[in-house]
């Protein structure tokens, strides 16, 4: 055996299954693990004691023990690691505590913007109209199921595609009462997760209504699906829009479903 190192416990990380969240991370306090290139790595086996503070918080099941040969756990290389400046777990710069977060991911909400019409909306120098967007980030997979703006929020679910082919996104349907953004995509992206952590956000944050943006093509009807298999599992009374647009940017269908569980 190497010196300083010994058999003990450490966690191994399945890069598969990680889909670089940054929880992890977060959970480290030793700052044994970073995010790099997209995904969780053990940046050095001296910095994690093999307590797994990490495991309970990964979403994916992407982090396990394993018992083998490491360097021995070195509580000063900690101190010294932590007492640093380091990177925060997305590689933004940041705190050791990391208690800035990433201003990437960081959950904002934006002032309360007044609905607006193509007609009225004031142009900025460049001819483009103001952001009807009040909350960041939008990306599912992102959004904190705490994020305060999610309570009693009226949530677009919207493709990932819709934005670009539908030319008036913002005006049609970001105005409105409390709108809250969100996309994904239901076929890049993992369904179980996002069917997963949607029911969470409905059984939390108990929102007003959903309105499923997707378009006509056939594989975007899984987010239909999703949302629908979420709401039935949260049981939480709720208004389900299921508007589909066509590859031109015209809407094709808009339907209403009025879902009770009491």
């Amino acid at each position: 055996m190497g010196k300083n190192k010994q058999t003990r416990q450490i966690i191994v990380i399945d890069e598969g299954k990680c889909d670089g969240c940054g929880l992890c991370a977060d959970a480290c306090h030793e700052g044994a693990i970073a995010i790099i290139d997209g995904k969780a790595k053990l940046v050095s086996e001296s910095y994690c004691d093999g307590l797994g503070d990490c495991i309970g918080e990964c979403p994916r099941g992407a982090i396990t023990f394993e018992t083998r040969e490491a360097e021995a756990y070195d509580e000063e290389a900690v101190k010294r690691h932590m007492a640093t400046k380091d990177p925060l777990p997305c590689g933004c710069p940041g705190t050791a505590t990391r208690t800035l977060g990433c201003p990437g991911t960081a959950a904002r909400s934006f002032a309360s913007k007044a609905p607006e019409t193509p007609a009225t909306a004031p142009q900025s120098p460049s001819g483009s109209r103001p952001s009807l967007l009040r909350n960041w980030p939008t990306q599912l997979k992102l959004v904190p199921l705490n994020a305060p703006y999610l309570e009693g929020a009226n949530l677009v679910l919207a493709s990932d595609c819709s934005p670009f082919a539908f030319a008036s996104f913002h005006e049609t349907f970001l105005a409105g009462e409390n709108k809250v953004l969100l996309n994904a995509c239901p076929k890049l992206d993992d369904s179980d997760f996002y069917r997963l952590k949607l029911t969470q956000m409905i059984e939390a944050a108990r929102p007003r209504s959903i309105q499923v943006i997707r378009m006509e093509v056939p594989c975007c009807g899984g987010l239909t699906g999703i949302v629908e298999d979420a709401v039935a599992v949260a049981r939480q009374d709720i208004t389900v829009r299921i508007t589909t647009l066509s590859v031109e940017g015209q809407i094709l269908d808009d339907e209403s479903v009025k879902h009770h569980f009491s």
